[in-house]
């Protein structure tokens, strides 16, 4: 009975050994497997990551575009020997310092002080003494008859007396400039260089004049650049004012021509003062 317990034993220890020389296990609870770290993956983005922190860039406000306007002051004067009066609204540029401003309120300014002072001495060398009235006067009033954009187109209507003449009288002044380019405008920039634009100008206009009840004077109209120094640029077309007794007698008034872009068409420069009123 010993013999076989020892022999049971035995051969148990023998398994048992075995069992270890063969790496394998009994038992039947499997541990939980040992996490795998694996190698992390970058993001691919087309880009190569900086080594460095980005550079910060100081962001500052700039300046706001000027806003620039168009207002006027009112010029007054008057004298007591001989008597007269002087009105007129001055226009100027306001809300910027820049050349271009200035310029444009230097030559308005040199124009309309000019045709005030010429009116002044006139007064003063001719009027009667005693005077035969109540003096002599003068009123100048002005419309900005271009679009809203660069081009500043100004009309101005000067009306006056001179004391002891049989009826008041007037005229006009014109005044184009390009803010854009600070340059006051002739009416020769407005079209092909080398091209005869008075001559087109004058046809259509005397056609005009022409079926009007006016009598009118030919020779007003006649394509010659003084006949046309007083022009306007409009958004409807370029518009010519005549003054009293220059195509017509003075009671049927001044004259005034608006002839359509489309009849100039050939001869515009497309590049030129007008390329942005035209588009």
């Amino acid at each position: 009975m010993n013999k076989r317990i020892l022999i049971l034993g035995s051969t148990l220890l023998i398994l048992s050994l075995a069992t270890l020389a063969c790496g394998i296990t009994l038992n039947l609870t499997p541990e939980p497997p040992t996490p795998t770290t694996l190698p992390t993956q970058e993001l691919v983005t087309g880009l190569t990551p900086p080594t460095t922190p980005p550079t910060q860039v100081l962001v500052t406000e700039l300046p706001q575009p000027s806003v620039i306007s168009l207002v006027s002051n009112t010029f007054e004067e008057s004298g007591e020997n001989p008597p007269y009066t002087i009105t007129a609204q001055i226009p100027y540029l306001q809300g910027s310092d820049e050349a271009r401003v200035l310029l444009f309120n230097q030559l308005v300014d040199d124009l309309l002080h000019g045709d005030i002072d010429n009116f002044r001495a006139s007064v003063l060398m001719d009027a009667p003494n005693p005077p035969f009235g109540t003096g002599s006067n003068y009123e100048l009033q002005y419309t900005l008859m271009s679009p809203p954009g660069d081009i500043l187109s100004l009309k101005f209507d000067i009306y006056f007396y001179f004391d002891g003449a049989a009826h008041p009288n007037s005229y006009s002044l014109t005044f184009n400039y390009d803010l854009a380019a600070g340059q006051q405008l002739n009416l020769h920039q407005l079209f092909i260089p080398g091209a005869d634009y008075l001559g087109p100008i004058a046809t259509y206009c005397k056609g005009q004049l022409s079926l009007r009840d006016i009598a009118y004077f030919e020779g007003g109209a006649d394509p010659i650049l003084e006949n046309y120094r007083n022009w306007n640029i409009t958004a409807a077309g370029l518009l010519i004012s005549f003054d009293p007794y220059q195509v017509a007698a003075y009671a049927v008034g001044p004259q005034t021509v608006l002839i359509p872009y489309a009849e100039l068409n050939a001869i515009i420069d497309n590049t030129g003062p007008l390329a942005g009123i035209l588009e």
